[in-house]
C-alpha cells in the first residue's frame, strides 16, 4: 500500500508536468479492463510484445498490492527502424503502458510520446511520436467509454 501512496503523491506532485503523461481511470475492474486495452491496441494496429507482472515482485518485497501490470506495445518495423537510426531511443522502447487497480476501477497511465521527439532530428521520424499519441489518447478514449 505504501507503494501506491508514494506512487500517488509522486504522480500528483508533478502535476506542473502532467502534459508528459496520459492517463486514464476505467469503471471497469482490472481483468475487463486489461482485455478492453489489449483489444483496443490490437484494434489500432499495434501489437503487445510482452505483458510484465509488477504485483508480484512488490509483493515478494513485502508490499500489499493490488494487480499491476506494465503492457509493452508498438510495431515491431517502427520500433526497429527508430532504436537503429537514434540508439539512445533504446531505453525508452517499447513504449510501455501502466495498468493498475484501484479499488473497483483500473488507471492506466504512459509517458506521452511526444516527450522524446527532442532525441530525433528528422521531421519525418517527429511524425511517428505524434502518430502514436494520437493512437494512444483514442485507446484511452476507448477505455474511457467501455461498459463496466
Amino acid at each position: 500500500m505504501r507503494f501506491f501512496l508514494l506512487f500517488a503523491l509522486v504522480l500528483f506532485s508533478i502535476n506542473s508536468y502532467a502534459n508528459g503523461l496520459l492517463m486514464v481511470r476505467s469503471k471497469q475492474a482490472f481483468p475487463e479492463a486489461m482485455s478492453s486495452l489489449q483489444a483496443s491496441i490490437k484494434e489500432h494496429g499495434y501489437a503487445i510484445t510482452r505483458v510484465q507482472r509488477i504485483d508480484v515482485g512488490l509483493t515478494g518485497m513485502g508490499y500489499e498490492t493490488d494487480k499491476y501490470r506494465v503492457v509493452f506495445v508498438g510495431k515491431t518495423e517502427e520500433i526497429q527502424y527508430l532504436v537503429k537510426k537514434y540508439p539512445e531511443l533504446i531505453a525508452f522502447m517499447p513504449p510501455k503502458i501502466s495498468i493498475y487497480a484501484e479499488g473497483d476501477t483500473t488507471m492506466m497511465v504512459t509517458a506521452d510520446p511526444t516527450i522524446f521527439e527532442y532525441l530525433v532530428t528528422d521531421e519525418k521520424d517527429r511524425y511517428l511520436f505524434k502518430r502514436w499519441r494520437s493512437d494512444i489518447y483514442s485507446v484511452f478514449e476507448n477505455i474511457r467509454n467501455a461498459e463496466d
